[in-house]
Order: structure tokens, then C-alpha cells, then sequence
């Protein structure tokens, strides 16, 4: 068994697909119409075009908007991904005006940082240490 495609809740695809490939750097795997605005899209990482897809997945189902809500007020992530630098990273991100609400933290054998993806998401870099 293995992880083809996971998924984040996004407000809106359109402005998630601008920051998930313009600012984060990921590519369009797939963008089918599903009817009405809504996708099936999902972007990789250009570095493993064949790996793990993200899904940006429509919030529509009235359980989403309070889930992503208390998560936001929570300070809790809503995925994780790896970087080989969290503090290059996170000074790229930040010129290309990316508010992060939690500034680069080493905590051992990770360091992480949590940036606002602008579609209702935290989103959590992080670089094993020693890796």
C-alpha cells in the first residue's frame, strides 16, 4: 500500500492553484472539470513529478469551514511539507510576500516553520536535521 494522493481544503482552486505552483513551486499533475467551478486538481513537486499528488479540494461540505477554522485558531497545520532548508525557504517565501505565523523553530531533529497558503491553511515546512 502506498500514498498516491493526499488532499487540502481550499477556499477557492483557482487562487490555490496560483499559490500552490506560482509562490510554492509545485506543477499541475491533473485539472479535469468536475461541473460547476469545481476540480480535480491536483499539483506534485516538480523534483518527484510521479510521487504524491495534492489534491486542492474544494471546501464546500459544510463540516470543512468549522474544521478548517478550529484547526487556523488552533495554530495546527493542515499538512506538512518537506523542504531540504527551512530558513532559505522561508526567506524566499517571505520576499515573494508570504505571511508565515510561525518564524523558523528548531526542535531537534526538525526544524519548522508555518506559513498562511491565502485559502484558509497552515501549512507547515519542515527539514529533517542531519538529512
Amino acid at each position: 500500500m502506498r500514498i498516491t494522493v493526499t488532499s487540502v481544503f481550499v477556499d477557492d482552486q483557482s487562487k490555490a492553484l496560483d499559490f500552490y505552483t506560482g509562490v510554492l513551486g509545485f506543477v499541475v499533475k491533473n485539472d479535469v472539470p468536475l461541473g460547476g467551478e469545481d476540480r480535480w486538481l491536483t499539483v506534485v513537486s516538480p523534483a518527484a513529478p510521479d510521487g504524491v499528488e495534492l489534491l486542492l479540494e474544494p471546501s464546500s461540505h459544510p463540516a470543512v469551514g468549522p474544521f478548517k477554522a478550529a484547526l487556523v485558531e488552533d495554530g495546527i497545520p493542515a499538512t506538512s511539507f518537506g523542504v531540504d532548508d527551512v530558513r532559505a525557504e522561508f526567506e524566499r517565501l517571505t520576499a515573494l510576500g508570504v505571511r508565515f505565523v510561525q518564524e523558523p523553530v528548531d526542535l531537534g531533529p526538525v526544524v519548522v516553520a508555518t506559513l498562511d497558503d491565502t485559502c484558509g491553511n497552515l501549512i507547515q515546512i519542515a527539514q529533517t536535521v542531519g538529512a
